[in-house]
């Protein structure tokens, strides 16, 4: 792993099990000590293959990328301010801590996404 502050492995590690609790919907195609990735092998949609949701540890911040942000524009207007000043453009979500609170909140719109998704026939 890069040299990066001592707390972004434990950040990782929970964003990471955010993504865990949906993998047996996904294929893993990452799973080291800085990158995490679940892919859908085949969109109904896009009738093709991709990323869904990864977490990745940079030099300057932890990131977990959600594409469901994109596709399901409502998700974005359910966020808090809180979590909203975490995000980096459509999809991805910053920390450099652990915060209790916007992780739960995670956790729920990942879930709630991921549901959302696969009944419009995304994913």
């Amino acid at each position: 792993m890069k040299s990066t502050p001592p707390e972004f492995p434990i950040v990782f590690s929970r964003l990471r099990g955010i993504l865990q609790e949906h993998a047996s919907k996904f294929t893993i195609t990452s799973d080291t000590a800085d990158h995490y990735c679940l892919e859908i092998p085949f969109s109904p949609r896009f009738k093709k293959r991709f990323p869904v949701a990864w977490a990745k540890v940079s030099k300057s911040y932890v990131s977990l990328h959600y594409m469901p942000m994109y596709f399901l524009p409502g998700l974005q207007k359910t966020l808090s301010a809180k979590l909203k000043a975490r995000m980096q453009g459509k999809s991805c979500f910053n920390f450099k801590s652990v915060d209790e609170e916007l992780f739960q909140e995670l956790r729920e719109l990942v879930s709630r996404g991921f549901e959302s998704s696969r009944k419009a026939a995304v994913l």
